[in-house]
């Protein structure tokens, strides 16, 4: 029997391709500075402090595998560090904070050592993922707005 392969036309993508192609329009979208502070929180135990540390320690190294990395100049829209975030939770009104890499709290930051900053970070104008909340419970949360520079 003959098991020579198949030829592929040149315009057929492969399965990484397309992965690829889904990712840029949707996904998470991390900055170098992010991804170096997201790992520098990680490794000194930055998120001690947050409800469910081995959770948010978890979710945040997912969040490092899964999202892409994006190149300077940063879209207007992305939500990164230092960047006011306007979001909507399910079931609430809208609400907005700079997003810190800052493990202490500060008034007006969301820290990316919780759920929420955790989720936000990374996510694009008008996008909509789910929100594990401490609780348990899974909420949505959509992001508004981003302001390219906190004020």
């Amino acid at each position: 029997m003959f098991n020579a392969p198949i030829p592929k036309p040149s315009h057929y993508e492969t399965f990484r391709q397309r992965v690829r192609r889904a990712t840029s329009r949707r996904g998470y979208f991390l900055t170098t500075k992010d991804r170096r502070g997201i790992q520098t929180l990680l490794d000194t135990q930055g998120t001690r402090f947050a409800a469910n540390p081995p959770m948010l320690q978890g979710f945040l190294r997912h969040k490092l595998r899964i999202s892409a990395h994006v190149d300077e100049p940063v879209p207007s829209d992305l939500a990164i560090s230092g960047r006011l975030v306007s979001y909507m939770i399910s079931g609430e009104g809208a609400r907005s904070g700079v997003l810190s890499l800052d493990p202490l709290p500060h008034p007006g930051n969301i820290l990316v050592t919780s759920l929420l900053g955790a989720t936000l970070i990374g996510m694009r104008a008008l996008q909509k993922v789910p929100l594990l909340r401490e609780d348990g419970q899974i909420d949505t949360v959509v992001v508004l707005d981003v302001s390219p520079n906190a004020t």
